[in-house]
């Protein structure tokens, strides 16, 4: 797949998913009111979509590795777009929420592949450029999305949101499929589907368990999701290690440089998501603004996400990953330090301008880790594993808002997710430093992944 294809494909990927989630969010009340649902049924739509997600994300990047990530892109795409379709359609509340598990299942087919098509694509030394614009589109969408939302909600009704992904979508899953362009040669990768089980076992059960505590604000409902989630997740370390053939590759598993960035991507997840869940609250209940003036307050953090990304690229350039990150997390600890201060129109305006600034440079940056350091025949698992951190993470930020708003006041969370920011700086120590060795290694990575290529296809 040529290079301007894959990365058109990658960012309206990340672009039809990251709007998807933004526009429910505006549609929902008037979706529950519609169709007379209950809170918790409107609820649903949101997290039976995240927990198929999250379930499938990893097996699908795996298979993305064996059959082609370009395959798996447009069979989502064109899944997505039926399944937004039918959702547009839907008689009732039932309809709704069994449609967005289907959609969440293409979901977790695409998103990975749109990862792994850059990797395949691009070069290790030119993934930053296709990451910035990757990232930037995702912060054009969220900077967009209410509006667009909002319009669509009050001139055309609930129903719109849903037929505003067909299109796109449709057509970009036919550009995949139809595209005549030559892909590189694919190792043949055997399926660990025990594996796969486990892990969506574990995942299912620990998003699931997770909106439990956002919704109840307690532990007592999530605790048998959280309980079978640690089981999953203990019997799954030992399949995987004794399996002859494991989901999840060792070349990603032992790498440093690959768990620290996934484990800097799920902090910085956490932190903005749960940080934004407490800010609603804060800007509309303490300080008494109203929905469309609470989101003005916060434009800043989608316009300096947006800037961020291109300066992320341009910084993992001249000072590498370590400086980069862990500056980066810095900036994300003081914005959030300074929202949970904030009062007046400026330090709220600095707040999100600092968090927006963080969060974008440490997605471009912990993203370019993750990938060129996991062997090229994995980049659809490893592609699978950043979107699960990008998932699990807010999962995480919002249970973790929830229950340390029962415990204390609105303030409290903001102040412990700045801590948080400061002990993921702790952890990005441990990335690569310059970029200059960094193109030593994956050079000389690169020359060991190509020489077993060719020795699988003589020996297959």
């Amino acid at each position: 797949m040529n290079r301007r294809l894959a990365l058109a494909s990658s960012v309206a990927g990340a672009v039809v998913v990251a709007l998807d989630g933004t526009l429910l969010t505006i549609a929902q009340p008037t979706l529950q009111r519609d169709l007379g649902a209950s809170f918790a049924q409107a609820q649903w739509t949101t997290t039976g979509y995240l927990v198929a997600v999250a379930a499938l994300l990893v097996f699908a990047g795996r298979l993305g590795d064996r059959y082609g990530h370009r395959r798996l892109f447009g069979l989502g795409m064109l899944g997505f777009a039926a399944a937004s379709a039918g959702i547009g359609l839907a008689p009732d509340i039932g309809w709704v929420i069994a449609l967005r598990v289907a959609q969440g299942v293409c979901g977790a087919l695409l998103q990975p592949a749109t990862l792994g098509m850059l990797r395949a694509a691009c070069p290790p030394d030119r993934l930053r450029g296709p990451l910035a614009a990757r990232t930037a589109a995702i912060g054009v969408a969220a900077a967009a999305g209410p509006l667009l939302g909002g319009a669509l909600v009050t001139e055309l009704g609930w129903r719109a949101v849903f037929f505003a992904h067909v299109a796109p979508a449709a057509l970009f899953g036919l550009l995949a499929l139809t595209a005549r362009t030559p892909e590189p040669p694919r190792l043949v990768v055997r399926l660990d589907l025990p594996g796969a089980l486990l892990l969506a076992l574990t995942l299912a059960a620990l998003v699931h368990g997770l909106a439990g505590v956002a919704d109840s604000g307690g532990l007592a409902s999530a605790a048998p999701a959280l309980e079978v989630a640690a089981v999953a997740a203990m019997v799954l370390v030992r399949h995987e290690r004794r399996t002859a053939h494991p989901l999840l590759p060792a070349g990603v598993v032992r790498s440093t440089a690959v768990r620290s960035a996934l484990g800097v991507l799920v902090i910085a997840s956490a932190a903005l998501h749960g940080a934004l869940f407490v800010c609603v609250y804060l800007l509309q209940d303490t300080l008494g603004l109203t929905a469309f003036e609470s989101a003005l307050r916060s434009l800043p953090l989608a316009l300096f996400l947006i800037a961020s990304a291109p300066l992320g690229a341009v910084l993992l350039r001249r000072a590498g990953a370590r400086r980069t990150i862990v500056t980066a997390l810095l900036v994300l600890a003081a914005g959030v330090a300074a929202l949970s201060a904030a009062s007046a129109l400026l330090p709220l305006t600095a707040g999100f301008a600092l968090a927006g600034a963080g969060f974008g440079t440490v997605m471009v940056a912990a993203t370019h880790v993750a990938l060129r350091h996991a062997p090229a025949d994995a980049s659809g698992v490893t592609g699978g594993l950043q979107q699960t951190a990008l998932n699990v993470g807010p999962a995480l930020g919002v249970a973790a808002a929830t229950l340390l708003t029962h415990l204390g006041s609105l303030r409290t969370p903001l102040l412990a997710f700045a801590v948080l920011c400061g002990a993921g700086a702790v952890l990005a120590c441990a990335l690569p430093g310059r970029a200059a060795r960094e193109d030593a290694e994956q050079a000389e990575r690169d020359g060991r992944d190509g020489a077993a290529a060719v020795a699988g296809r003589e020996t297959g």
